[in-house]
């Protein structure tokens, strides 16, 4: 019909909103596993390298280290992310499906649940710290597996090793043409920054209220992914109308 059109969103335009949901991802990682390391006993709920290093450690006698809260953490990442790989699935043909959305949604009430609970009983005993820890890193794991589905292999929200590789390798220092270098870049500033705001927060106020700060970037990544999704099925809608 002549006069009349629909705009459409762009692929691309859904392609950088679904990387800052994961950069706010990747934050929300950098604040819960300074609460972990710097609360819970020296343990990550995220960055699963450092516990195997952990491990690796403690089981030759190195002292010092909560051989069991990392094994916890690391059973519980790998205990989430195998259940929300069954929940969400394979073989979609929508970058992020509903599934993803109620599996990164349970994991924000999750988060907040604990948040509260620690902030009413003030400390954590042993038993209480096993279970902040085994609980956060199956939200971490499943949360990997939720975001699959976008693949951006840049951004991982739990690790930023292969990110920064990718960005100095691609770097016009490294022989390349820069490609992607904002959002990787900002990836990796987004972790660390997370990471300083956990930590202050543990400092100023208390491991429930950086706890409950990493919660807010996670819902903040949670609503960027969820809308954009929303935004990429009306446009489809449309274009199929």
């Amino acid at each position: 019909m002549v006069g009349w059109s629909v705009e459409v969103p762009t692929v691309s335009s859904h392609i950088r909103r679904y990387a800052a949901g994961l950069i706010l991802l990747t934050a929300a990682t950098g604040s819960i596993d300074a609460v972990s390391y710097l609360a819970l006993d020296r343990v990550f709920t995220g960055n699963m390298t450092g516990n195997v290093l952990f491990i690796g450690f403690a089981l030759v006698g190195v002292a010092g280290i909560p051989f069991l809260n990392n094994v916890v953490a690391l059973a519980g990442f790998v205990l989430g992310s195998i259940v929300s790989g069954r929940i969400v699935g394979r073989g979609h043909t929508r970058l992020l499906p509903r599934r993803s959305v109620w599996t990164l949604v349970t994991g924000a009430l999750i988060i907040a649940g604990l948040a509260a609970v620690w902030a009413v009983l003030g400390e954590l005993d042993d038993r209480g710290l096993l279970i902040v820890t085994a609980l956060l890193a199956i939200v971490m794991g499943a949360q990997v597996s939720a975001v699959k589905p976008i693949g951006n292999s840049d951004i991982t929200t739990i690790v930023v090793t292969n990110t920064l590789a990718n960005l100095a390798r691609d770097s016009r220092l490294g022989g390349g043409r820069g490609e992607k270098w904002v959002q990787r870049l900002l990836a990796v500033v987004a972790m660390g920054g997370g990471a300083a705001l956990g930590a202050a927060l543990i400092g100023w106020m208390s491991g429930a209220a950086a706890l409950a700060g990493g919660g807010v970037l996670y819902v903040a990544g949670v609503l960027m992914l969820s809308l954009t999704s929303r935004a990429e099925r009306r446009a489809e809608s449309r274009v199929g109308v």
